[in-house]
């Protein structure tokens, strides 16, 4: 054999062993681009009492070990939101191989106070270029609470539900809350960076009222951020509605029981509905257990993959 007709025939064999591969590589990788990768909250650590896990790379460090794929963060967990500080939690992020992938943030809009409101616009903005800094590439908001329950352990004894401030109503609130983020969704446009409004009490309590300022809003840069442990009735049915607008998944578990309560939910129908709406984005343990935080968020992203 001649050293053409050998290289012809070799290539020939070589087609016809690689083709086949390719189709079932690509198969496997479809199959992968349908899982959901699984990061872990900061706040799961921090929950706002445990200084030891305060510091972002104690979180990171521990996110990585356990096997998690990213991290979301606490915006309020953070003492220090220089340009320095935020490149050196993301320098860490990076030599771990995490994500960072969520950046939960705080406002409220529920104000007849037009100074106040202009003020958590601010806020907000600034929380976008802080995400923008770290390459985040969605942001939690909320709509904020009517502020007239006494306490929040009051609000979760009430679900939730509270009554506007004497003199206003729901709809008024619906309106400061579409005016504001109509106007950071421009910011979030400039910095490549969707919010996604959570159902996270106020007015976002219920799928209706986040999908209602979506909606109105109508940019595609405010989603919604869905969190599964904050419907407290018709919580499958609600998560139907709003699996298709959600831009993050934020999954609670309460390991050793739940502070303010403990749901039963069953992530087998939770992955069900998602897989239904093909969400392919980052699902994020929120853990509210009291179980020890280490074993609980372990416990948590082992339960999550054996359904997503």
């Amino acid at each position: 054999m001649n050293r053409r007709r050998f290289l012809s025939r070799s290539a020939g064999l070589s087609c016809a062993a690689i083709v086949p591969a390719i189709g079932q590589d690509s198969e496997q990788e479809r199959g992968g681009a349908s899982r959901n990768r699984i990061g872990v909250s900061s706040y799961s650590f921090w929950r706002f009492r445990n200084e030891n896990y305060r510091p972002l790379e104690v979180c990171l460090d521990h996110a990585a070990r356990i096997g998690f794929d990213g991290l979301e963060i606490l915006q309020r967990q953070l003492v220090d939101v220089s340009p320095s500080a935020l490149n050196a939690i993301k320098a860490h992020a990076f030599s771990l191989g995490l994500d960072l992938m969520g950046y939960s943030t705080h406002q409220g809009f529920l104000s007849p106070d037009k100074a106040k409101r202009e003020k958590n616009i601010g806020h907000t903005t600034d929380c976008l270029e802080q995400a923008y800094q770290l390459g985040i590439p969605t942001m939690r908001v909320n709509t904020g609470t009517w502020g007239t329950s006494k306490s929040f352990d009051d609000l979760m004894a009430n679900k939730g539900i509270e009554p506007p401030l004497e003199g206003y109503n729901d709809e008024t609130g619906f309106q400061w809350v579409i005016d504001a983020y109509g106007t950071l969704a421009g910011e979030a446009e400039k910095r490549g960076v969707v919010m996604g409004l959570e159902n996270h009490w106020g007015l976002g309590r219920t799928a209706a009222g986040v999908i209602r300022v979506i909606e109105a809003v109508n940019s595609p840069w405010l989603k919604a951020t869905l969190d599964t442990g904050n419907f407290l009735e018709q919580k499958y049915e609600q998560m139907e509605a709003l699996a298709p607008h959600c831009v993050l998944v934020q999954a609670k578990t309460y390991y050793g029981g739940g502070t303010w309560y403990t749901l039963d939910l069953d992530y087998s129908r939770v992955a069900g509905i998602l897989k239904q709406a093909n969400f392919r984005g980052y699902i994020s343990v929120e853990f509210e257990g009291e179980d020890d935080v280490l074993s609980g968020t372990e416990r948590s992203l082992e339960m999550l993959r054996s359904h997503l």
